[in-house]
């Protein structure tokens, strides 16, 4: 990248718009400017911080406006990853610029806020609505206030306490207007536990301004004790020491910078010596790692066979050729046991990132990755932008995981993006997984990848036993319909007296799946969305777990006024509560996201259930795979049929993957395990194959089912998605596109227009089109025509969603 002066600037603005915006830089930023740094700029009314693409001296056809400010000296996207960032724009047709904002961790440097002035209109009118409506209306004292110089919309409020309804009012009636500000964020108002402050060196020449008492013995504190000091150490030299503190830095008479978060690590651990298939597997990629060389090994393992001690090994190796290594993880829920083993091998050059930090935590990681400090980086979907140098391994683990795949613009999968980046750096990618995805695992079929098998788990453990209970069978034999069968309660009644921990599975959130009137039939809705509430008995109330719309649960039907409601269906919020029925001593935890809402809360009822404070655990998905917990020898999975009924190709693969994982959690100790799997289907390919732990016999079958109907991996696919609050305007769009795609092209199969399994979705109807291609190219191609018919009849910049080898089809 040449250095040198220029006039222009080509920014990428996170707007729908996908288009570069030319800004002309003022003489200040003529020389200081860099590709892939950021920098603040005027977009109409608003100011937003965008990534600067070109910088170059040719004149736009229109005028330009300038620049504002430049946030970073130094770029913080290289080269390499703003290539990436343009091919996740053009692969999953997504605006760069909202594609380099998903890339960024840095929105915590940046303060946002309005600030509102008066309009013209809004000058002339104040007079007028003084007389009319006296001084004290709302409205008046907001005019008044603005009549003497533009105000921030906090400061408003704080000052009047406004409603929002009275801006508002004010804005549409053209009388005041708003502006987007950004501003740097001071270092010097984080809290104090973040702060680290130190003598100013070397002393300032002049003489010292006038100190306070408390800024005096701050000071003469620093001088005693020379280095820097967090700031919550110093509360106890001086009364009000951190105020005095700041105080000083403003003055200059002392340093203070933000400290990285720090985070727990265990004793450095020696490795485990592999046996023979984990060395097998090893020395293959430990080849691929030296010779500097893009090699995709797929590394099937079966649940406990040590794959994470081969990733341990691997990173080794890469770290010891002088290169980096990035690891991962599916979820924030595997981060922190996952990161302790790390901790534990490489010390402080494990970084993490993921989404469960605050934007403070995870911008300190960020600087770390970026510095070299650490070369070691776990982190979940977005951390394959980590912005890592000398990259020489990539480890994907459970790399089958829906989570991989972002739901939102830009909707990238982890796992594909990891192998373009490793193969721009020439490194090595391992795809981890008990029950690889049909993809990765065809792909290794024809070669693309090369199979290393794990097939035992270590120290010859024996894999858990795995017993099907036809739900319909206990059902006739008992004449009631109860949540656990006879068995089960057996079972966890022989683990409570060994004083042995369970797993109880059931993928379902709340109490109850639905309320209905046993009167007129009628099911309680969301107002938003086209699918029923949950009951939720710990804070009575129903929840949508699409929107988050809630409401208290009647008292009589809304269609018929009968006070005959009941409630149906299974949660795991009810689970839990019958085993406290059922086992009055035992201590229960449960887990998912109703009782977990942060990383913290997760890491304690899991650490509190590894640690023995509880005889059983209760969950969802969130509690079926990573997790190693060596006094589990039961794991009973309450309803093998959820999910299977989904009108989705995937869900047989889904329920296959779930019930392997989770019966992977049992018997990873010295007591061998046992798995309880009740269902209603037992006959079902994908329950029964689980059971039998056969994932090649699944793989051949469901193989068979996706070659005859043409789904990935024997096809390229996308999901078009046309939304709109109005159903009418939802309907016209589709009905123009239909046009558009009619006839289909060669080699392109077109299914709809349909209305989505949920038509309706946070207040917007939805139709779809799926359309599967032989051809990569041709359904790139096609979609990017979509778009710009899209752009050209003036669609809302949020009414076309386009998905790219969609995982989830609802």
């Amino acid at each position: 990248m040449a250095d040198g002066s220029f006039l222009f600037c080509d920014v990428s603005l996170p707007v729908p718009l996908d288009q570069p915006f030319t800004y002309s830089l003022p003489a200040t930023l003529q020389h200081r400017v860099r590709e892939g740094s950021r920098v603040v700029v005027p977009f109409g009314p608003r100011k937003l911080t965008g990534v600067i693409l070109r910088c170059h001296d040719e004149a736009p056809p229109m005028p330009a406006r300038d620049a504002l400010r430049l946030v970073d000296a130094e770029p913080v996207l290289n080269a390499e990853l703003l290539a990436l960032g343009r091919w996740i724009a053009a692969y999953y047709c997504a605006p760069l610029g909202e594609v380099l904002r998903s890339m960024l961790p840095l929105a915590s440097e940046i303060r946002q806020g309005k600030v509102w002035s008066l309009t013209d209109a809004g000058r002339d009118a104040t007079r007028q609505l003084v007389l009319e409506a006296g001084p004290e209306d709302p409205a008046t004292q907001v005019l008044r206030l603005l009549e003497k110089r533009p105000l921030t919309a906090s400061y408003l409020a704080k000052a009047l306490s406004l409603a929002d309804k009275t801006i508002r009012s004010l804005e549409r009636r053209g009388w005041i207007v708003a502006e987007q500000i950004r501003t740097e964020r001071d270092p010097l108002r984080a809290s104090s536990e973040r702060l680290g402050i130190g003598l100013a060196q070397p002393p300032p020449a002049a003489p010292l301004p006038k100190l306070n008492k408390a800024e005096r013995e701050v000071r003469a504190f620093l001088e005693l004790h020379p280095g820097t000091h967090n700031l919550r150490d110093l509360e106890g030299t001086a009364k009000n020491a951190s105020a005095a503190a700041r105080s000083l830095a403003r003055k200059g008479l002392v340093t203070v910078e933000l400290e990285t978060i720090p985070i727990a690590a265990g004793a450095v651990r020696a490795p485990h010596i592999l046996n023979a298939p984990q060395q097998a597997a090893f020395d293959e990629i430990r080849v691929a790692i030296q010779r500097n060389q893009f090699h995709i090994f797929l590394l099937h393992g079966v649940t406990g066979s040590g794959k994470t001690e081969v990733y341990l090994n691997a990173i080794e190796t890469a770290l010891a050729e002088g290169r980096s290594a990035l690891l991962l993880v599916p979820e924030i829920a595997l981060t922190p046991a996952v990161a302790g083993q790390f901790f534990s091998r490489f010390g402080d050059r494990v970084a993490i990132l993921h989404s469960a930090f605050t934007d403070a935590e995870r911008s300190g990681q960020w600087r770390r990755i970026r510095s070299g400090t650490a070369s070691v980086v776990v982190g979940t979907r977005s951390g394959v932008f980590a912005p890592m140098s000398n990259l020489g391994l990539i480890v994907v683990d459970e790399e089958h995981d829906g989570s991989y795949k972002q739901e939102e613009t830009p909707r990238y999968h982890g796992r594909d993006l990891a192998i373009v980046r490793a193969q721009a750096a020439r490194a090595c990618v391992v795809l981890g997984s008990a029950t690889p995805s049909l993809e990765s695992r065809y792909n290794a079929e024809r070669g693309k990848y090369t199979l290393l098998e794990l097939p035992g788990r270590i120290e010859a453990r024996p894999m858990p036993s795995v017993n099907l209970i036809d739900m319909r069978q206990e059902f006739l034999e008992t004449r009631k319909q109860s949540v656990f069968s006879r068995q089960l309660l057996n079972e966890v009644e022989q683990r409570l007296e060994g004083r042995e921990q369970t797993i109880i599975l059931l993928n379902r959130r709340g109490f109850s799946s639905f309320v209905a009137c046993r009167s007129c039939g009628d099911r309680i809705q969301c107002v938003n969305c086209s699918v029923t509430l949950t009951f939720h008995k710990r804070d009575y109330r129903l929840l949508c777990h699409y929107c988050g719309y809630a409401q208290k649960v009647p008292s009589v039907c809304a269609k018929c006024a009968s006070e005959h409601l009941y409630f149906l269906g299974l949660g795991s919020e009810r689970v839990e509560e019958e085993l406290h029925h059922a086992f009055g001593a035992a201590r229960i935890a449960r887990l998912d996201r109703d009782t977990v809402n942060g990383k913290r809360q997760y890491e304690q009822i899991l650490g509190d259930f590894r640690e023995g404070s509880y005889d059983i655990l209760v969950g969802t998905q969130m509690i079926a795979k990573g997790h190693d917990i060596p006094n589990v020898t039961l794991v009973g999975v309450i309803s093998a049929d959820i999910g299977l009924g989904m009108p989705d190709f995937r869900a047989a693969e889904r329920t296959f993957q779930l019930l392997t994982q989770v019966a992977g959690r049992a018997g990873r100790g010295s007591i061998p395990g046992t798995v309880l799997v009740q269902t209603i289907n037992p006959d079902h390919y994908a329950v029964r194959m689980a059971a039998a732990q056969d994932y090649q016999a699944f793989y051949e079958k469901e193989l068979a089912f996706r070659r005859a109907l043409h789904y990935p991996p024997f096809s390229a696919m996308a999901n078009v998605l046309l939304r709109s609050e109005q159903r009418e305007a939802a309907l016209r769009m589709s009905s123009e596109l239909t046009v558009l795609l009619a006839p289909p092209q060669e080699k392109l199969r077109i299914l709809g227009p349909a209305e989505a399994p949920v038509a309706r979705l946070k207040n917007e109807y939805r139709y779809q089109f799926l359309i599967k291609a032989a051809s990569r190219k041709a359904l790139n191609e096609l979609l990017q025509r979509i778009r710009c018919f899209a752009l050209e009849h003036k669609w809302g910049a949020t009414a076309l969603v386009i998905d790219v080898d969609p995982l989830s089809l609802m």
